[in-house]
């Protein structure tokens, strides 16, 4: 009876884990409401992603959220001032719940650009 015990023991340690992980899809959505359709990843994708896009200013400024999984983790994070992409990632399931990202203009950044840019045009005396 022990040596049975014993087997089955050994056999579900060493057992391979089948990949369970779940993540919100959408492509290219306007709305995060519009992005919690869940999908179950294949065996070789270990990360949930939220790629968010921003473009315009102020009122005219446009987003789209897109999530999928994904094989790798390519973690991005590039913001013009008027337009932006980011790209998040985990590793558990619906772990990509959240369409909020960091992307936010930065109008400390921009506005010290601005300074900037109209001091070197003083300076040039154009």
């Amino acid at each position: 009876m022990k040596a049975v015990v014993i087997t089955l023991l050994v056999a579900v340690l060493c057992a391979r884990q089948a990949s369970s992980l779940f993540c919100y899809t959408c492509d290219n959505e306007h709305s995060n409401w519009n992005c919690l359709k869940t999908y179950k990843c294949e065996d070789h994708e270990k990360y949930c992603t939220t790629t968010y896009s921003s473009a315009g200013l102020g009122k005219d400024m446009g987003y789209r959220i897109t999530k999928k999984c994904s094989a790798d983790c390519p973690e991005t994070n590039v913001n013009f001032g008027v337009a932006a992409y980011s790209t998040k990632c985990c590793k558990t399931s619906l772990c990509n719940f959240s369409g909020a990202n960091s992307i936010k203009i930065s109008y400390g950044v921009m506005l010290l650009g601005i300074v900037a840019s109209m001091i070197c045009v003083i300076r040039a005396g154009l």
